[in-house]
């Protein structure tokens, strides 16, 4: 059975060099010129690594439309494609005043308000990604959503607009910390 934890490892290993870390907002992660993602229940923390982000795959928590879901998983595009060998891990913090609404609400915001899943839709199938969540493992983890993201070099532009996109919505007013960080996939 596939585990459903991953470990992001910033330090001196891993297949990903780190291009670029960029704090958007809140607090930066320390610098690490690799990255490597370790899948299982071990957390495993070498002499090496600068910072270890965990996040557990999950149920969906924000329901799209059938036809979006229908969409997404029509067009979605398999992780560990050999072209696809740009990537972007984006850790995410929301505040206290979204996880006060209530899961109506945040719904709404996602949905209505920010259309999240629309504006993903537009950029798929040049994108592939997986959603990680933190706050299922412990309150403490410094975010509460990694997004692992996978394309080619020349949809470097389409996952740049994604973001401003996303960046631009009702629900970015929630994010109190952001870092963005571009890998390029190495040796291998």
């Amino acid at each position: 059975m596939p585990t459903r934890l991953f470990c992001f490892i910033g330090g001196d290993t891993g297949s990903w060099r780190v291009a670029s870390i960029e704090a958007i907002t809140g607090a930066p992660l320390p610098s690490a010129g690799r990255l490597g993602i370790v899948s299982g229940p071990e957390v495993p923390v070498g002499s090496d690594a600068a910072w270890v982000l965990r996040g557990i795959t999950s149920n969906e928590r924000y329901a799209v439309s059938r036809e979006d879901k229908r969409q997404i998983v029509a067009r979605q595009l398999a992780l560990g494609r050999p072209e696809a060998s740009f990537a972007a891990l984006i850790p995410i913090r929301k505040n206290a005043a979204w996880w006060a609404l209530t899961q109506a609400e945040r719904q709404h915001v996602f949905e209505a308000q920010s259309r999240h899943a629309s504006i993903g839709l537009k950029h798929f199938p040049e994108l592939a990604r997986r959603l990680h969540h933190c706050r299922d493992l412990a309150e403490n983890e410094p975010f509460d959503f990694l997004t692992w993201f996978e394309y080619a070099p020349a949809d470097e532009v389409a996952f740049n607009k994604l973001l401003a996109e996303l960046r631009a919505t009702e629900e970015w007013k929630y994010v109190e910390r952001e870092v963005d960080i571009r890998l390029v996939r190495e040796g291998g």
